[in-house]
């Protein structure tokens, strides 16, 4: 089995973003691995310890800078990186989740049964745009199986998978009887490990291949369906006030607040 994982160069989850120019500003921002992508890299490096997978390959779109977050995804222990270079930006503003898929199929489309990806597992959602449509529009342009929110991911034994997937009243078992799939993977699918140092002194010498956007796809793939009309921060919470009485408190979300009727 081999398996292309998807790896998203995102502002830091930690980080308090701001706005400048009607976009999130992104100069001298701390950028990283997308954590849902992270847990995608993690099952993806699992299963090929357990002999499930020959071969994991981490695919990023972005400028120069997302060849350090395909090193993160290598020192994890990815066997090589693509990297497809564009200056656009990938936080939906300019590169949409159509685009980033058809920049995917263009991938994972089997050149030769040697060259053929049998899974490919994706991030839920990128925390930039939170989306989550990539992995669907990957699926349905393939025409392959999907399983969103993978929460358990399991070799059936007969050349497929048995995915437990998140759902808003709790979980369900998806049976993949045939590969290839697409995979998207939720929080609780695994904890990804801490990159050793051995680790990341070997993931400099791993292979990474770059490939210029416009080689993939032409110009009407990655033009936007959407338009962003304004991007804003959000109001400031105004400052609490502190109570003397449970009925002043009542008082205030009666009158005040217009909670209570």
């Amino acid at each position: 089995m081999r398996i292309l994982v998807g790896v998203k160069r995102v502002v830091d989850y930690a980080v308090k973003v701001r706005v400048a120019n009607n976009a999130v500003d992104l100069a001298s921002v701390k950028m990283s691995l997308n954590p849902f992508c992270e847990i995608a890299v993690e099952e993806a490096v699992r299963l090929k310890e357990s002999k499930v997978a020959t071969e994991v390959v981490a695919v990023s779109v972005g400028p120069k800078q997302c060849k350090d977050t395909l090193r993160t995804a290598l020192a994890m222990g990815c066997d090589r990186g693509i990297h497809v270079e564009t200056d656009l930006r990938t936080d939906y503003t300019e590169l949409q989740p159509l685009a980033i898929a058809e920049i995917f199929q263009t991938i994972a489309a089997p050149k030769d049964d040697n060259n053929a990806f049998d899974l490919v597992l994706l991030g839920k959602q990128g925390i930039d745009s939170d989306a989550g449509q990539t992995g669907p529009m990957l699926a349905g342009m393939m025409g392959w199986p999907q399983v969103t929110f993978a929460a358990k991911v399991e070799p059936n034994g007969t050349g497929g998978l048995l995915v437990e997937r998140e759902t808003d009243t709790g979980t369900e078992s998806i049976q993949i009887t045939k590969l290839p799939a697409v995979v998207t993977c939720d929080l609780r699918l695994n904890e990804p490990r801490y990159a050793t140092l051995p680790n990341i002194m070997k993931a400099k010498k791993k292979p990474v291949e770059t490939i210029p956007l416009s080689d993939l796809v032409s110009v009407d793939v990655v033009e936007p369906r959407n338009k962003i009309v304004e991007i804003y921060e959000p109001p400031k919470r105004k400052q609490g006030v502190m109570v003397d009485t449970v009925q002043e408190l009542v008082d205030k979300l009666r009158n005040e607040a217009k909670v209570l009727p």
